[in-house]
């Protein structure tokens, strides 16, 4: 669904990311942990075509982000750390607007916009200008934003901050969900307990250069992700 191959991208004299590639399939939840300015949120950009970068390719779903962009882009969606979000709008006006641009049916975009604003127990407050939302809620509202075309592949950055319990839970569920149906999820996080118990895989970042990839189990073992993320940080510091 995802394959990074080779990646590097550089800002002056400094690799952000070093030759990584991984390959995230359909079915799977992929976790990328890493400290502040590891090459998380580049590596991210940089799969959603917001980034170009130097050498290396990637593809998602079998099509180059640099060569077809548009294509990778209606199959997928990006919800970074700090959404962006036309405030001017209502919450009701700017998911319309954002199925308009996916070509979304009337009759979809009722039944997935009602699902997803009763699940995030934000249907009472779309009428209300998007300036006016908490940052959770403007988190949510960029959330059902990313699920409204029914996205095969999303790319999330660091999605939990800023959720309460309840939404975080809510999401949880959804992201298991989406795969369970053949999708494809690649997110960071910094909650490493979340990470543990949600992702099949997980990739650990440092530097710009993979430490390293696997299942959960095999990246863990007896011990808990916290432990072995330590632990490599602190043998490759």
């Amino acid at each position: 669904m995802l394959k990074i191959d080779h990646l590097t991208k550089t800002y002056g004299e400094k690799k952000a990311v070093d030759d990584l590639s991984l390959h995230i399939l359909p079915g799977e939840i992929y976790g990328f942990i890493g400290h502040n300015g590891a090459g998380k949120t580049t590596t991210i950009k940089a799969c959603c075509g917001i980034l170009p970068f130097d050498s290396g390719e990637i593809a998602i779903n079998g099509k180059s982000i640099k060569t077809d962009p548009i294509a990778c882009k209606k199959i997928m969606a990006y919800i970074p750390d700090n959404p962006d979000l036309y405030e001017f709008l209502s919450g009701i006006k700017y998911l319309n607007f954002i199925a308009d641009i996916f070509g979304v049916s009337q009759s979809d975009r009722e039944e997935r916009i009602r699902r997803y604003a009763a699940l995030f127990e934000l249907t009472d407050d779309l009428a209300q200008p998007i300036s006016s939302y908490s940052h959770g809620m403007k988190q949510k509202l960029a959330l059902i934003s990313a699920l409204i075309h029914d996205p095969k592949l999303i790319i999330m950055d660091e999605p939990f901050v800023g959720l309460d319990p309840k939404a975080s839970h809510s999401l949880k569920e959804l992201m298991r969900q989406h795969c369970d149906r053949g999708g494809a999820i690649f997110f960071s996080t910094h909650v490493l307990e979340v990470a543990e118990k949600l992702c099949d895989k997980v990739a650990i970042i440092k530097g710009g250069r993979l430490i390293v990839s696997g299942t959960m189990e095999e990246v863990k073992g007896n011990t808990s992700l916290e432990d072995v993320f330590l632990e490599l940080e602190d043998k490759h510091a």
